[in-house]
């Protein structure tokens, strides 16, 4: 099976590499995509080195899948083409995931909805998938109502030049090419993303019309504040969910503890709860602090933490990829 990861040598693109080798996906030939300027280096992949070529070669070569991770516009440009080519793409830009006709995948919620007919499907943002993860559950059992969310992201979401900009902050190092605004070591940034008319930035309502869609729910009522921090391993989240129905803390703790891919980690006076620190390097969605919200009814407080660039990014579009492999072999 010829599979593309286009932007291989970016930082999701990477992490794409390595959770393909670790779930043993079957690739038979790999065909690593990057910019003009990577075409001709070479990437290691399950202990060989494998030469990055350029988009038109991939395209020529008509892959099974192709798991982008390059921007928007490289997507908007080429995914349709790689489409044409009878290749699914699985795509981790916002590019397509608000278009009404491209299916928005998380496959422990909805993956069976993809049929044979989607060549693109989208992958959410990292703070969605979390977030969706630990929420699904609990709107089937109880009913949505309404969700506060705040969340608390890593530099990492930005890329690599954040990353740098971070570490010569703390370094002391000149740094000529900053991403953000302002210092990001010793601070936070209520600014993740740029701002819309509205006041709110794309990463808010990001998390807005996402969960919206995945939970097939136009009319669920979010407001999010997104904040940048000085943080590397992954996103955390408070969430303040109000429900329809009553919630039991202990039904809800259940729920989730059943939940595959999520992993309740909640004992306040052993000092346990998610961290990024933790989480970092992990699939599992964590939650803890879960608590009753006794100022309004039916709503409780919840921590919810995860690895970015992993099930946030790579590891989920991946899990999008076997489950376009499941269907096809079906």
């Amino acid at each position: 099976m010829k599979v593309a990861v286009v932007g291989a040598t970016g930082m999701v693109g990477k992490v794409m590499l390595q959770v393909l080798e670790e779930r043993n996906f079957p690739v038979s030939n790999l065909l690593p995509v990057a910019s003009e300027k990577s075409v001709g280096k070479q990437i290691e992949f399950k202990g060989k080195q494998i030469e990055v070529i350029s988009m038109q070669d991939a395209i020529d070569q008509a892959p099974a899948i192709a798991l982008f991770s390059a921007g928007g516009q490289t997507s908007l440009e080429f995914a349709p083409k790689f489409a044409e080519k009878g290749t699914v793409v699985i795509d981790n830009s916002s590019a397509w995931r608000m278009d009404d006709t491209k299916k928005l995948i998380v496959p422990e919620i909805n993956g069976q909805t993809i049929t044979k007919e989607d060549k693109i499907i989208a992958n959410p943002n990292c703070s969605t998938i979390q977030l969706v993860m630990v929420m699904a559950p609990l709107h089937k059992e109880f009913g949505i109502k309404r969700l506060v969310i705040s969340t608390y992201q890593s530099v990492t979401g930005t890329g690599v030049k954040a990353k740098q900009q971070l570490f010569n902050e703390r370094n002391n190092a000149s740094d000529e090419n900053k991403v953000y605004p302002h210092a990001i070591d010793l601070n936070c940034l209520p600014h993740c993303d740029v701002f819309l008319e509205n006041d709110y930035t794309k990463e808010e309502m990001k998390l807005v019309h996402e969960t919206r869609k995945i939970l097939d729910n136009q009319s669920l009522q979010i407001t999010a504040t997104a904040v940048r921090v000085p943080v590397i391993g992954g996103h955390s989240e408070s969430v303040n969910a109000s429900f329809e129905n009553e919630v039991s803390i202990a039904e809800l703790r259940s729920i989730l503890a059943t939940t595959p891919g999520v992993e309740v980690q909640d004992n306040p006076k052993e000092n346990s709860y998610p961290m990024p620190a933790f989480a970092a390097g992990k699939d599992e969605v964590f939650v803890g602090r879960i608590r009753k919200d006794d100022s309004f009814p039916n709503s409780v407080n919840l921590w919810v933490v995860a690895d970015n660039l992993r099930k946030g990014a790579a590891t989920n579009a991946v899990q999008i990829a076997e489950t376009v492999i499941a269907l096809n072999n079906s």
